[in-house]
């Protein structure tokens, strides 16, 4: 699954939520009757108490667990002051909006093309390769990609456990060979040892 959001807090009484989003292609991947599938078995995380209340607000109904739907049908979105609202069908209050906040969005990986600048990847094609030197020496393999403010970094998972970032750019990471399945890393002196 290719993750091209993450449900925010709720705007608005309508069932509206903020999407933090993830893609290049928001327009695309929002556009009404797109249907984006939630991270399998998600569990919203609990409300948090409002201020000047003692307990967690309800979700949905008082004493009713919400459980997230396995996919999630996009009904209107649009940009509000440099964020992503959406609506998705069957989302009708606040409350139901708020039991969705955290939830990841995605589409499936197969279905999406792969870019045309052989400088850019989608993450889910970095995640599994091996991570060595430019000497072939194996440094591990990379778990994850984390989208920073400054620039991308690849989590790297290391052998002896434990992990390590490194800052996704041209000058530490001058190789990525998809068909070899490994990215070639060039860190600085104590770049590994952070």
């Amino acid at each position: 699954m290719l993750i091209v959001g993450r449900i925010g807090k709720p705007h608005g009484i309508r069932g509206e939520v903020t999407v933090e989003v993830r893609t290049d292609e928001p327009e695309a991947r929002f556009a009404p009757g797109a249907v984006l599938s939630t991270e399998p078995g998600a569990t919203p995380r609990a409300a948090a108490p409002r201020r000047g209340e003692a307990e967690p607000a309800p979700t949905v109904d008082p004493g009713v667990v919400y459980e997230v739907p396995g996919e999630l049908t996009i009904e209107s979105a649009r940009w509000h002051q440099g964020r992503m609202l959406v609506a998705f069908e069957g989302v009708l209050d606040r409350e139901t909006a708020e039991a969705l906040r955290g939830t990841l969005l995605g589409v499936d990986s197969a279905s999406v093309a792969p870019p045309e600048d052989p400088e850019e990847f989608h993450d889910h094609q970095l995640v599994g390769l091996a991570v060595v030197t430019p000497a072939g020496e194996h440094l591990g393999e990379v778990a994850k990609i984390d989208h920073a403010p400054a620039s991308d970094l690849l989590v790297l998972r290391r052998p002896q456990g434990g992990s390590a970032l490194i800052p996704f750019v041209k000058a530490i990471v001058p190789e990525v060979d998809l068909a070899g399945g490994r990215v070639v890393v060039d860190p600085p002196a104590g770049l590994l040892d952070l």
